[in-house]
């Protein structure tokens, strides 16, 4: 449901070839059901929907920025959803999150210095390091049985006098963990000891998909600390946006919003006016479409929880937040089990590129109807 009272029907067929689609293109002419990148099947908000019509209506697409109602309306979402209030001038624009990640590299420390992050993970965060001529010490996560786990002592190992900055992604792409207070509190004290920054990518926080659980971002955790994180946010992933590249920094810190500022100057283009226009109607919108979202993945996660259960040879951990799972694919090949399940039709993220050889991503949302089809498919890997 959305704010203009219209019903999403998320089973709804839409027939993504021939759109220039990304994740419907990897497979384009091959009979293989892309489950991979982290980009939903479903429509747009119809609020969203209707104020892209409204803004195209208009007629000129000149350049943009930031309204004084965009600003409002963040600022009321990050207040209403989060009990948080940070100032409007501590948000600076950006055309992707990725942006952000690489932004953070460059204007922390200088090159020759360390970022640290755990592994698993989004693959930008394994290359904006590299990329900003900076090193990267990898700390690998610990698979428990009831879910991924940091391992705080071989992260305070891992850290040198160069170590300058840690990249966290929380909640946690592609484990699916949503971080408790007292986890993000353990991070905080080992930054705080050894004079670390924090970049917190929250990109999918609004998709807790845990009834009764709810993100908290890493600055509200210690306000003491608040200055020394930057943290990501965008609509794209809740409301299903990531083609129109908008999303945006959180930096308190004069100092260090002036150097972000600095990296992009004649690199990072401002956003465009339509990711203005539909980040806008998104944070407005009145929440009743993405609770009908988050409902709807929900019954899909319980789907793939039920057919996990039955399977011997893959392993998975039900994920808190996004929709995405996590697969231990290494009874089928410990290093690229991905070929295996494109040839039974099913096309899913390599988890090589998340620094996990051996484990494959699936992106749940979709139809359920496909994401079964997809199953029925993959059940000689059971």
């Amino acid at each position: 449901m959305s704010g203009d009272g219209d019903m999403t029907d998320f089973d709804l067929p839409i027939d993504r070839h021939s759109t220039g689609s990304v994740k419907w293109n990897r497979y384009a002419g091959r009979d293989i059901l892309p489950l991979w990148v982290a980009d939903m099947d479903f429509r747009c908000p119809p609020a969203v929907l209707a104020a892209l019509h409204r803004r195209i209506a208009h007629g000129v697409l000149g350049y943009g920025e930031p309204s004084a109602g965009l600003l409002d309306a963040v600022t009321g979402y990050l207040r209403a959803s989060y009990g948080w209030s940070p100032p409007p001038e501590a948000l600076v624009w950006l055309p992707g999150l990725v942006v952000g990640l690489n932004l953070a590299c460059r204007a922390v420390g200088a090159p020759g210095d360390a970022v640290i992050s755990a592994t698993p993970v989004y693959p930008p965060f394994l290359a904006a390091p590299r990329l900003a001529e900076r090193t990267l010490a990898r700390v690998p996560l610990r698979q428990a049985a009831d879910g991924w786990r940091w391992d705080f002592e071989a992260l305070e190992r891992a850290l040198t006098p160069r170590t300058r900055l840690l990249l966290l992604c929380h909640p946690h792409n592609p484990v699916g963990r949503a971080w408790t207070p007292e986890e993000l509190r353990q991070l905080l004290a080992i930054a705080r000891r050894h004079d670390l920054l924090i970049c917190s990518d929250e990109i999918h926080g609004d998709l807790i998909l845990e009834p009764g659980r709810r993100h908290v971002p890493l600055a509200l955790i210690d306000p003491a600390f608040a200055e020394r994180i930057l943290t990501l946010m965008a609509p794209s992933k809740t409301w299903n946006l990531p083609g129109l590249g908008c999303s945006f920094a959180v930096i308190p810190d004069p100092a260090l919003r002036r150097r972000f500022r600095r990296e992009m100057a004649g690199l990072v283009p401002p956003v465009n006016v339509l990711g203005l226009t539909a980040a806008e109607a998104a944070y407005r919108d009145d929440g009743r479409w993405r609770a009908d979202l988050l409902a709807y993945l929900r019954g899909n996660r319980a789907l793939l929880r039920d057919w996990f259960g039955d399977s011997r040879r893959l392993r998975w951990i039900c994920p808190e937040a996004t929709y995405l799972a996590w697969i231990d694919a290494r009874a089928i090949d410990p290093v690229d089990p991905l070929p295996a399940f494109e040839a039974l039709g099913v096309g899913l993220s390599d988890g090589r590129d998340f620094g996990c050889p051996g484990f494959v991503r699936l992106n749940f949302g979709c139809r359920r109807a496909l994401l079964a089809q997809a199953l029925e498919r993959l059940a000689p890997l059971r």
